[in-house]
């Protein structure tokens, strides 16, 4: 064990999901850890990320209710939208995460070391001129949103600037039609906004399965959200009555602001992993399947890390290499089995293949789908939600892929990640009871469309 005041077993460079995550467990595993944080332990994901934007799409969805209540037998009288009201709802549970993530770390025993961290050596990081070593280092910096080379301020701004608003704009156009930037169009969309998504791949959502795609796509031009795709912009301008994006064709949009939502990055600027030996691309640390680096006793998880930029992925990764420093072998989870949600109004749900992949994979032959219609579940119609439920089998093998879209239907992934990643066959999930009526039942009758007997088709 290490004793120095500044030396520790594993020293972790970045608190936020794969950082603090590998400190809990690593000091449950008998290590001493210091936790190196230049902001707020939580990072991204608890501050800017997730947990911000899902507090914004709760308000939305609960404004989307209060308008359309009437159908539900329901009359109320809907006024608006406090932004300011709603940043402070935001920040007020972010708040009371962080106070308890703050707690969590100080009573577990982990060292937190506020301060920026550069590595300075294979067991050294320095910290604002203070130096500070460890047995094993874990990177985990996380990641920065891209801005394509626009600049950021007044009108144009990315995820962590719309956050921030204390105003509703009455017009938006989104930069980038995935997960972030199909978030906000649904929330501001839902808020009253008139909102362009501008996406230069030919469409939105384009890493879900295409019968996915074709139904948020559908669902978004019902809902009035407008879409251009297939090109790329090519300048965002400015100026004090509004913003406009001109695309590579020529053709322009404008709007009272733009949001940059195009992907992130990974945060490794002058944080000296090249100048260590580090193998790095585009920015980010490239590592074995294990995590390692090559280097010395250091380690790389997170947004760092090519693959899913995912919290919970980060979790994950943080816990592995915790377990793989204890030498308890842990079990190595590939980016494919890793359940993701989107939470726009429809939610995207989607573990494993997707049914183009799977036949780029096993050949085309060897896959067969199943496709279940929400129109035929009860619970699905009493929240007025249309989607579908698809699984993707290999042939006389198990399901290797599980996709739903419809409102809620991210509370599903924890039974398609169980499904996926233990390989079951059609026929043992046809055997399991749904409760009913429960949206759940759809991940049933899909897959006794899939064994061949169908209940309600």
């Amino acid at each position: 064990m290490a004793d120095s005041p500044k030396a520790f077993d594993i020293l972790i460079l970045g608190g936020g999901s794969a950082g603090y995550a590998a400190a809990l467990r690593a000091v449950q595993l008998g290590f001493s850890v210091g936790l190196i944080e230049g902001s707020k332990v939580g990072g991204t994901c608890l501050h800017w990320g997730c947990i911000p934007t899902k507090a914004y799409l709760h308000s939305a969805e609960v404004a989307e209710e209060a308008r359309e209540s009437e159908k539900y037998g329901v009359k109320l009288s809907y006024e608006g939208i406090d932004m300011a009201a709603v940043r402070d709802y935001k920040d007020r549970i972010i708040a009371g995460k962080f106070k308890g993530l703050q707690g969590l770390l100080k009573m577990r025993g982990v060292t937190v070391i506020n301060g920026w961290g550069r590595l300075t050596g294979e067991r050294t990081i320095e910290v604002d001129g203070a130096e500070y070593t460890g047995e094993h280092i874990i990177l985990a910096s996380g990641s920065v949103s891209k801005t394509m080379g626009l600049e950021i301020g007044g009108r144009i701004m990315t995820s962590t600037e719309a956050l921030e608003l204390d105003y509703l704009p009455k017009s938006a156009i989104v930069l980038g039609g995935g997960v972030i930037g199909s978030e906000f169009a649904s929330m501001w969309n839902s808020m009253g906004v008139d909102v362009t998504i501008i996406e230069g791949l030919p469409h939105l959502v384009p890493n879900e399965d295409p019968a996915i795609i074709k139904v948020v796509e559908r669902s978004f031009k019902k809902r009035g959200i407008k879409s251009n795709l297939g090109t790329f912009f090519e300048k965002v301008e400015q100026d004090d009555d509004g913003a406009k994006v001109t695309l590579a064709d020529g053709k322009e949009f404008e709007a009272d602001i733009v949001l940059v939502a195009v992907g992130r990055g990974p945060n490794t600027k002058d944080m000296g992993y090249e100048e260590a030996g580090i193998t790095m691309d585009r920015g980010f640390v490239i590592t074995d399947e294990r995590l390692h680096t090559g280097v010395g006793n250091i380690y790389a998880a997170g947004d760092i890390v090519p693959g899913l930029q995912l919290a919970h992925r980060g979790f994950q990764q943080g816990i592995f290499l915790a377990e793989e420093i204890a030498g308890l072998n842990p079990v190595v989870v590939a980016d494919i089995d890793i359940p993701k949600v989107t939470f726009c109004d429809p939610e995207i749900a989607s573990v494993g293949y997707t049914q183009p992949k799977a036949e780029e994979k096993f050949g085309k032959e060897n896959i067969e789908v199943s496709e279940y219609n929400l129109a035929g579940n009860g619970k699905s119609s009493i929240l007025g939600t249309g989607g579908i439920v698809k699984l993707v089998r290999e042939k006389d093998g198990p399901i290797i892929g599980v996709h739903a879209v419809g409102r809620r239907m991210g509370e599903q992934i924890g039974e398609a990640q169980l499904i996926v990643n233990w390989e079951a066959y059609p026929e043992d999930v046809a055997k399991l009871i749904h409760a009913h009526p429960t949206q759940n039942e759809s991940l049933g009758e899909a897959a006794m469309m899939l064994a061949g007997h169908p209940l309600h088709g």
